[in-house]
């Protein structure tokens, strides 16, 4: 966009041309950058474009009549509805001096009135939101992002995920692991949708429309999901800054498939079929390896493409096919056979020095596994939400407590001599009266705390780093000081 020298508005730098017959049908004068992008509804029977403070409408591809707007201050952004008529439309606010940012649903035309909205969520902390519709346009799922993360835990801002419904419920998506929101992806049956989220490990979790975790994938290096056309297989990937390592899942049973190494890989879809898969290393993200491997879900390469190193490529695509066209086939399993081997992982660098030796583990997490989070046989209906959780967790907490008390009850007190640390932890805090000495005793507390945790750790089996096994055998020097300070040496 260019204004003219006097100042009124530049020549026109938004066209829409007829396909078939070439001919330019409207221009438009563009100002923003963001967001100029017109939508169509799947027949095509209605188009929308955002236009300052308003969305307006076109219908069957005349542009020279607004047949309808929406009006609403500083509307940033909106989302048709996939699907056939009538149409839906999602419509983001940010907010500005203190009142809250908001998402609306609205059904095509109503747009009259304070009662016409289908739906509203209002929420803080977003500078930017992104809106999915899921595939029967019963709800929306909102990513709201901030770009600045104050509690300084995230380089990449904050974001929260919100579930607005068609009928008007609306919720936050309690997500169990803190952290950036990596991909969001509704199942194709419209009842499901998957999240990865959180600090690496990333979390990948499959909740239902009333928010519930159904399923949880555990952790691992994952930043993205995939659901097959027919929504029974999902792939979790690590792609990007990953190393292209892929799980793909039976969600109807929840068993894992396979778990075949896509390295490099910048771009990853479903075939129509729901069978098979392409990955593939493109330019310009990155300019040498490109080519693109055809897999089938079971782990197996059926095809591999190299592009010659002088030359680039820039995209896949598969051929595309309706809706229905291929049916649904059973899972399998067993791999089917390939005409090449999938990519071996690469092993991890040895120092010399180490190579004849027995591997340790080196990981600086320990990854979660999988699991249901539906309720078993014999108990409720619905999985428990995460207050009933946490009350439940502490009414187990009680009982417990009651239950030793009990047992300390019917033992002969003589006997019943706790641990020095046990003491410590135990007994109430005792004040010198000088805050620097009460502070000092404190601390040092803690330090004994946690060596006793580590102390735990080893006992368990687990190989303690250089400075945990240090802190070990500091114990004693913090014992002596800690019954120093107590009687006030």
């Amino acid at each position: 966009f260019a204004a003219a020298k006097d100042g009124t508005a530049g020549v026109p730098n938004l066209q829409l041309h007829d396909l078939r017959t070439g001919k330019c049908l409207k221009s438009f004068i563009q100002k923003k950058m963001q967001n100029w992008c017109p939508c169509w509804a799947d027949d095509e029977s209605v188009c929308a474009r955002n236009v300052n403070n308003e969305v307006h409408f076109f219908e069957n591809n005349n542009f020279n009549t607004i047949a309808n707007k929406l009006h609403l201050q500083k509307v940033s952004d909106f989302v048709l509805s996939p699907g056939a008529q009538p149409t839906k439309v999602a419509v983001y606010v940010p907010g500005s001096k203190g009142a809250p940012s908001f998402v609306r649903l609205y059904q095509y035309p109503n747009f009259g009135g304070p009662q016409s909205a289908l739906a509203n969520r209002s929420f803080f902390k977003a500078d930017k939101v992104t809106m999915l519709w899921n595939k029967k346009a019963t709800a929306v799922l909102v990513v709201a992002s901030t770009e600045v993360d104050k509690s300084g835990a995230s380089y990449y801002g904050e974001q929260t995920l919100h579930y607005v419904g068609a009928s008007g419920e609306s919720a936050v998506v309690q997500l169990p692991k803190n952290g950036p929101i990596y991909d969001v992806v509704w199942s194709p049956n419209s009842v499901e949708f998957c999240a990865v989220y959180g600090f690496m490990p990333a979390k990948a979790t499959v909740f239902n429309l009333k928010c519930d975790p159904v399923f949880d994938f555990g952790t691992g290096p994952r930043n993205a999901a995939y659901y097959s056309p027919h929504g029974h297989i999902l792939v979790l990937a690590g792609f990007g800054n990953l190393r292209g390592q892929m799980e793909v899942w039976d969600v109807k049973n929840y068993k894992l498939i396979s778990k075949p190494l896509a390295s490099d890989s910048t771009y990853f879809a479903w075939c129509p079929d729901g069978e098979h898969i392409v990955t593939a290393t493109c330019a310009p993200r990155l300019r040498v390896g490109n080519g693109y491997k055809i897999w089938h879900y079971t782990g197996s390469v059926l095809h591999s493409c190299e592009v010659p190193p002088e030359q680039e490529m820039w995209q896949v695509l598969w051929q595309p096919f309706l809706d229905g066209v291929f049916p649904q086939r059973a899972v399998r399993y067993q791999a089917v056979p390939g005409e090449l081997r999938g990519a071996e992982p690469a092993q991890a660098y040895r120092p010399p020095a180490l190579r004849n030796k027995p591997a340790t583990s080196s990981k600086l997490h320990e990854d979660e596994p999988p699991q249901n989070m539906k309720p078993q046989l014999g108990g409720s209906d619905k999985p428990l939400s995460k207050t009933a959780l946490k009350n439940q967790r502490k009414h187990e907490a009680k009982k417990a407590a009651k239950q030793e008390a009990k047992a300390d009850a019917h033992q002969d007190p003589a006997q019943v001599k706790p641990p020095q640390n046990a003491m410590q932890n135990t007994v109430p805090a005792m004040t010198t009266g000088d805050p620097e000495v009460d502070k000092k005793i404190k601390n040092l507390k803690k330090k004994l705390k946690a060596i006793e945790q580590l102390k735990e750790q080893a006992a368990a089996g687990k190989q303690l780093e250089k400075n945990q096994v240090e802190k070990i055998q500091k114990e004693a020097a913090l014992l002596k000081e800690l019954e120093d300070l107590e009687l006030g040496v």
